[in-house]
């Protein structure tokens, strides 16, 4: 799947990434995927998602369509935002909405981390949107990368510092990460 982490510290913000592609038992690393890269840049910041590979560039073209309003400032702009793109995926992508009956709404199957000057947010599949205080992961090798940064966290002054060693934990005891770590660095505003 991967490992994507995000961290805040002393004002600025780290979104950082594995390169990894799997489909199944396969593993197609950087030296083979011209575009292994899984952060995207939107204006003024980044985001990465974990799941299927299609993903990615279906989020490239929506964010190519100067029709479809994004907004990732804020908490409850990240939740419009996707509440806005459920139907264009459905509708245009052929997202396939198809969920537990238990599940209380339709999922986007999307699960990402966002990075820019005003935080550092989480959308999850159902639209839940969380922002983060200090740093958080997502994906088959988040467990590794939360373990990392919360031991590093307050040892090390750099959120660069903390998102790699997230990152490479991920990557060292998860099958469905690898390196090398892709990532990006952005001023908090005041």
């Amino acid at each position: 799947m991967s490992t994507i982490v995000v961290v805040k510290k002393n004002g600025k913000a780290c979104i950082a990434a594995d390169s990894l592609t799997t489909f199944g038992d396969l593993r197609m690393g950087s030296a083979y995927d011209r575009d292994y890269d899984k952060l995207q840049a939107y204006k003024d910041g980044f985001f990465g998602i974990v799941g299927s590979a299609a993903h990615a560039l279906v989020m490239e073209s929506v964010l190519a369509d100067k029709k479809v309003e994004i907004d990732f400032s804020s908490r409850l702009g990240v939740f419009e935002t996707f509440r806005a793109l459920h139907p264009i995926l459905k509708e245009n992508y052929f997202l396939n909405s198809k969920d537990e009956e238990d599940d209380p709404y339709e999922a986007t199957h999307i699960d990402a981390l966002i990075c820019n000057p005003n935080g550092i947010f989480g959308v999850y599949s159902l639209r839940e949107v969380s922002e983060y205080h200090k740093f958080w992961a997502i994906g088959s090798g988040s467990e590794f990368a939360l373990g990392a940064m919360y031991a590093l966290y307050d040892r090390l002054d750099s959120a660069e510092d903390i998102a790699r060693a997230g990152v490479e934990a991920g990557a060292e005891f998860n099958v469905a990460s690898g390196l090398p770590v892709s990532l990006q660095i952005i001023e908090l505003q005041k």
